[in-house]
């Protein structure tokens, strides 16, 4: 990411220093939510929850600039979250009422089948692998700036990141029965 520390504190009472962080940051964040949730329509709609939250809170931040950019992949990872909590409560309740709770609809359900099992394999993970997977192999984060944005140490995500792997690699070698 290209960060400009003056555009962070410029953007405190430009409306044009703000809109260009707008612009510089919305792909990579549009692009890490697509990959968490494997649905572009509810990527766009996240991603919007994202930058509103960020105009919201925007005069709490007090980082750096190359802080900011980790900041917005916390509220990122916290939005996708929880649309995730959401869509279990929902499909909870249509579960109650005998709606169908597997069905779901997305860009992947024509692809190969490999990638089918990859999808779930990613969805069967806790939502912290899910983050650490997503910014580490589509994101192309360090592990040390993904431990900044999820608040541990670069320890703990290598860790965590080798569970995740290995728990991917057992479902995807399974056929999705793991």
């Amino acid at each position: 990411m290209d960060y400009d520390s003056e555009l962070v504190i410029r953007a405190c009472s430009d409306r044009a220093a703000f809109v260009e962080l707008y612009r510089r940051h919305y792909d990579a964040i549009f692009r890490y939510c697509a990959h968490r949730l494997f649905d572009r329509a509810v990527a766009e709609d996240v991603t919007s929850e994202v930058f509103l939250k960020m105009v919201e809170n925007f005069h709490r931040f007090k980082g750096t600039d190359k802080q900011f950019g980790t900041w917005l992949y916390r509220i990122a990872t916290n939005a996708v979250n929880q649309h995730f909590r959401r869509m279990n409560r929902r499909n909870r309740l249509l579960g109650a009422f005998g709606e169908n709770t597997n069905s779901r609809t997305s860009d992947c359900e024509e692809s190969p089948e490999r990638l089918v099992l990859l999808k779930e394999a990613m969805l069967s993970l806790k939502p912290r692998y899910q983050t650490i997977i997503t910014l580490r192999f589509f994101e192309n984060l360090k592990l040390t700036e993904i431990a900044e944005v999820l608040g541990s140490s670069p320890g703990t995500i290598r860790s965590q990141l080798a569970r995740a792997l290995a728990k991917i690699r057992a479902k995807m070698n399974s056929g999705g029965t793991a």
